[in-house]
């Protein structure tokens, strides 16, 4: 992941202090921190649906969310007094060259007793992995911990090192989607066979939604927010007409899908037609799936910068019952 030019990396005090390796996220819409080997990446999930169900976009396409990363990790203090986390052995019971190499680098060489004489003038620097990724992602980054002085960037070969982008993307993990369900008339909730059903969303639950991912030590955040732009509706069974052919609902008049009018006849711009009833089969799963833009901005970034899209959608029961008619 490259970094963004120009970014000065500037330390805020000595956060980093401790050796967890994981960054926990979290589903609520509360400010939060996540804490990562005694810094913090803060999640901002205010903007998240605040009552009723929600749930995480899935990125359209094989791109997922960074599964590790490298930032600052243990002040030079904390780095002495911990040996790194433990991650340092100066013993030579299993590997006497690799012992001797790290007395060298982190007690006798350049980074004498890791580094105190540099206290509060830069960070130990180590690899992260996300709780959104499964435990192969950490194969990524095994590079051994290395120093960056106050507002210098990490070394050129190091490229995950953390940076507003990547940010923006542990954000995007952090974003939460309402589950709302499609409002359909005439009939909300029990169809009849043959009648052209209109489908939208309630406008006020699906709007763009974002997070905000910082972290103080170097002075960076991104936010990164959802915008809907379409809705992809599925009958959830071949017997039924979909509108438009394609199922797929666009944004109109800053509305998905269309609200019908009392009285309003005809086929919707946005619906469905059930063409058998569900007396033997039980409800049809009706699914409305929202397609949402995202894109970020943040320090360095002040033009929005797309990710890739994401969608979302719940299935909802929906019965069909048929209409007779007696004829005298």
């Amino acid at each position: 992941m490259a970094l963004v030019p120009g970014i000065a990396y500037a330390a805020h005090g000595n956060h980093a202090s401790q050796s967890s390796t994981t960054v926990k996220g979290g589903t609520g819409n509360e400010k939060a921190s996540a804490t990562a080997g005694g810094e913090f990446i803060h999640f901002d999930r205010s903007k998240n649906p605040s009552k009723g169900g929600a749930g995480p976009l899935t990125p359209i396409g094989d791109w997922t969310p960074p599964a590790c990363w490298y930032a600052p990790k243990w002040t030079a203090e904390s780095a002495a007094r911990t040996r790194l986390g433990g991650s340092v052995d100066f013993s030579p019971n299993h590997d006497e060259l690799t012992a001797k190499a790290n007395r060298e680098k982190y007690l006798d060489g350049k980074y004498g007793n890791f580094n105190v004489k540099k206290q509060g003038k830069g960070y130990w620097w180590g690899a992260y992995k996300s709780d959104h990724s499964d435990d192969a992602g950490i194969s990524d980054c095994t590079k051994s911990p290395f120093w960056v002085d106050s507002g210098d960037q990490p070394p050129a070969d190091v490229p995950d090192a953390v940076s507003p982008e990547i940010l923006a993307q542990l954000a995007y993990a952090e974003v939460r989607i309402p589950q709302g369900k499609a409002s359909m008339a005439p009939s909300d909730g029990n169809q009849v066979v043959n009648l052209p059903t209109w489908v939208w969303l309630n406008s006020a639950d699906f709007h763009p939604v974002s997070v905000t991912a910082s972290l103080g030590a170097l002075n960076i955040q991104a936010t990164t927010t959802a915008t809907p732009v379409s809705m992809h509706i599925d009958a959830g069974t071949a017997d039924a007409q979909v509108y438009p052919a394609s199922g797929d609902c666009p944004i109109h008049n800053g509305r998905i899908g269309t609200e019908r009018t009392p009285g309003e006849k005809g086929d919707p711009p946005c619906g469905v037609e059930y063409l058998r009833s569900t007396a033997n089969s039980g409800p049809y799963q009706f699914k409305a799936t929202i397609t949402w833009d995202i894109s970020w901005v943040g320090t360095g970034h002040p033009d929005p910068t797309k990710l890739p899209a994401g969608s979302y959608g719940t299935p909802q029961d929906v019965t069909v019952k048929e209409v007779q008619s007696v004829v005298r």
